[in-house]
């Protein structure tokens, strides 16, 4: 018997996924958090307007109600990490199985989607799907490859057949931790990455900017437990080439805008805004050294400007690589 669907957030990404897992046969409930663009959705046949130019198949049903989620058996989450608490919160019955498919730190409490999960439905079991994937492949039958990563290997088995396709290739790891922290920071990253051509740098300081900022996500990731070679993976090391490298990335596109000196579109989800800061009161409330992070934060809050930025990074003591 199949696994049932249910996919909560119909965004770009969660309509991509709708669409990757109802061509390879699977039935999918696709719940909108907006009853309107549910109702557009469903009679239109055609996905919204954040991913457009797709017709949905038949095997996807439209709602605007979260509580069809209870036939389902796996609950894809994809709203954005700020958003995750409150969507959680919104459900009266929850599937057995609850896979975020969003990459980010809360705010409020320093905590990744897992520990969300595990504070909100702490009897449901956690898994995360990370890496590089943008919306607009996923959609377009493009081949993609991801972590899943949930602490138990007996239901990341489960999971990896259950949701694989011929064009999603799913690669499964217990280090909840490593795969969870890669998708946050190399968001921040990106922006550190966009910000340096943004400014004008050129390529040569960009690289720079990737490879220590990829130094910093490591220190920080293995002193939470995680392991390097999840680091060095899709989730992190392949997440990062991606996000820090291609115009699609909204991330790497909100530092483009900060290092020319505008506004981030206020229209874009922007995770890495909201990790950069949150990791900033991590590291001074521990006396942690993450001085890109910490910058990309400044930069971002408007405490100080590109210049002075690059300025301090440059002006750091020498020390061995």
């Amino acid at each position: 018997m199949t696994d049932r669907i249910a996919i909560l957030g119909a965004g770009a990404f969660g309509t991509a996924l709708a669409l990757v897992m109802a061509r390879a046969g699977r039935d999918v409930l696709l719940v909108a958090r907006e009853e309107t663009a549910a109702a557009s959705m469903a009679t239109a046949r055609t996905t919204g307007a954040r991913l457009p130019g797709h017709e949905l198949p038949e095997n996807i049903q439209i709602t605007g109600t979260p509580a069809q989620i209870n036939a389902a058996d796996i609950l894809l989450l994809a709203v954005p990490t700020q958003a995750l608490s409150s969507a959680l919160a919104g459900l009266t019955t929850l599937p057995k199985s609850l896979v975020a498919c969003c990459k980010g730190i809360e705010l409020n409490t320093g905590l990744g989607p897992s520990g969300i999960i595990a504070r909100q439905a702490p009897d449901r079991t956690a898994a995360i799907l990370t890496g590089p994937s943008f919306a607009v492949d996923l959609a377009e039958g493009m081949p993609t490859a991801l972590t899943l990563a949930t602490q138990s290997d007996e239901v990341g088995r489960a999971l990896q057949n259950a949701l694989s396709t011929s064009t999603l290739r799913l690669y499964r790891t217990t280090d909840v931790v490593g795969a969870e922290l890669g998708g946050a920071l190399k968001n921040v990253v990106a922006l550190a990455a966009g910000i340096t051509q943004g400014a004008g740098l050129g390529d040569s300081a960009q690289a720079a900017v990737i490879a220590r900022g990829f130094a910093e996500l490591q220190r920080f990731a293995v002193s939470r437990g995680a392991l390097p070679e999840t680091l060095g993976g899709l989730s992190g090391l392949g997440d990062l080439v991606l996000t820090c490298t291609s115009a699609k990335s909204r991330n790497y596109a909100a530092g483009l805008a900060l290092g020319a000196g505008d506004t981030p579109d206020p229209n874009k989800t922007v995770e890495g805004l909201a990790t950069a800061k949150a990791m900033s009161r991590i590291g001074a409330s521990e006396d942690i050294d993450l001085p890109l992070i910490s910058t990309v934060n400044a930069i971002a809050q408007g405490d100080i400007s590109v210049a002075s930025g690059i300025d301090q990074l440059l002006a750091r003591p020498l020390r061995a690589e």
